[in-house]
């Protein structure tokens, strides 16, 4: 945690240095989130390498403290991003990874946690719904402190597509998408709104909207093999919510607990995140159809967990 009577020193470890780790350190080291940045990787020389060609920069940057290091560096960090993980394959869903994902976590959250680490748990690594679950379930961690990348940046994906429909600045567009990060994320477009005013698009428009929303990523693997940049960028947001302690809303994957009648799910919904992490979870007003979307969608991450995760971990 942000020890209260040191807040000029913030660490921040990057487990992966992978596209997103290396690309998340780097959006990172560019706005001078951390006064230390770590990256671990089993691929050292890669994670090394990354470190120094970032260090090469600092005489454009700022004063951040770069290196590769072990897991003894999530002891005293505030955060630790976890990014590690199998890649998905062009024509795979995010839950095609889970099986493979979760002997490489084992291994992860064991030397975290053998670290006494205290640091608030964000994990990016797909299906990431699932990935933060199951992270929760093993480190025995408050929920507070393990939370997900959600639909933050599916969230974002929206408001952009909304924002070429409108000819606005995306920016100035509210929107959410809820529910997994994946395919049966729910657009909540009863409340999306420019400036308080409704979004008003033909239903035919919605539809193609949220389907560009929702298939973006498989578009983006298709032409480049992965995706990053965005993602980093939603990374970079979460953790200045965390270590400004700004109390802002955004989209993450966060454990439900009666919120929505639903209980023992991670899923994608707007929440107040502060230095503790999760600091409360919000419960939009949604339509009836948007609200039997979130619970079919959690019923889906559920269901998936109960299949998939070691029974030992339930």
């Amino acid at each position: 945690m942000i020890p209260q009577s040191d807040k000029a020193r913030r660490k921040i470890v990057v487990v992966g240095a992978g596209a997103v780790g290396s690309t998340t350190a780097y959006t990172l080291f560019l706005r001078e989130r951390a006064t230390e940045l770590v990256l671990i990787d089993v691929n050292m020389d890669k994670a090394k390498g990354d470190a120094l060609d970032m260090n090469h920069g600092l005489p454009f940057v700022g004063q951040t403290s770069i290196r590769a290091s072990g897991y003894e560096e999530c002891a005293d960090a505030d955060i630790v991003i976890v990014t590690a993980g199998a890649a998905q394959r062009p024509g795979e869903t995010r839950t095609d990874l889970l099986k493979r994902n979760l002997a490489i976590f084992d291994e992860i959250l064991t030397n975290v946690m053998a670290s006494g680490s205290e640091a608030i748990l964000l994990i990016a690594t797909n299906p990431v719904d699932l990935m933060t679950q199951y992270s929760q379930r093993v480190t025995g961690w408050p929920a507070h402190r393990v939370i997900g990348s959600g639909t933050l940046l599916d969230s974002a994906r929206f408001r952009y597509r909304i924002s070429r429909e409108l000819g606005v600045d995306p920016r100035s567009v509210h929107a959410s998408i809820i529910g997994e990060h994946g395919d049966s994320e729910v657009p909540v477009w009863s409340l999306a709104n420019v400036a308080g005013m409704p979004v008003s698009l033909p239903e035919e428009r919605k539809k193609e909207v949220f389907v560009d929303t929702r298939d973006a990523a498989y578009e983006i693997i298709a032409a480049k093999g992965a995706t990053y940049y965005a993602i980093a960028l939603a990374l970079d947001r979460i953790c200045a919510a965390i270590l400004n302690n700004e109390g802002s809303v955004l989209n993450v994957s966060a454990k439900l607990d009666g919120q929505y009648g639903l209980n023992d799910v991670y899923a994608g919904v707007p929440c107040v995140v502060d230095r503790t992490g999760v600091r409360s979870i919000l419960e939009l007003p949604l339509q009836p159809e948007e609200l039997e979307g979130l619970r079919r969608s959690a019923e889906k991450l559920t269901n998936l967990a109960r299949e998939t995760f070691p029974a030992k971990r339930i």
